[in-house]
């Protein structure tokens, strides 16, 4: 709930145009339902974005986007290993699925 009222909060002072989310969940369906939080609301109804659409960008650390923007050596330092075992074809499918559906500013 906190996070999700920190997201509120920086959207807020700064504009959905200019936020971007990333995310690290280790399963593809928590990793989705933050996508889903942070652009479409929370579909649980239980948080401060319960019902506000904020649409915003959600990348979760594994996708190559952001991949390639780190260096490489603190990238397998810090996430190589998790990368390993995590179903980053499933994450990167069900973050893709979020945005192409929610997401106000592709």
């Amino acid at each position: 709930m906190e996070n999700q009222n920190r997201v509120k909060t920086l959207t807020e002072k700064y504009g959905a145009e200019n936020m971007l989310v990333i995310l690290g969940a280790a399963e593809a369906e928590a990793a989705g339902l933050a996508a889903e939080t942070v652009t479409n609301g929370d579909p649980t109804f239980a948080g401060p974005l319960a019902g506000v659409q904020l649409g915003l960008r959600a990348y979760h650390v594994v996708e190559p986007e952001l991949k390639e923007l780190v260096n490489p050596e603190v990238y397998d330092e810090q996430i190589g290993m998790m990368e390993m075992v995590l179903d980053v074809d499933g994450i990167i499918g069900e973050m893709s699925t979020m945005r192409n559906e929610f997401c106000k500013f592709l």
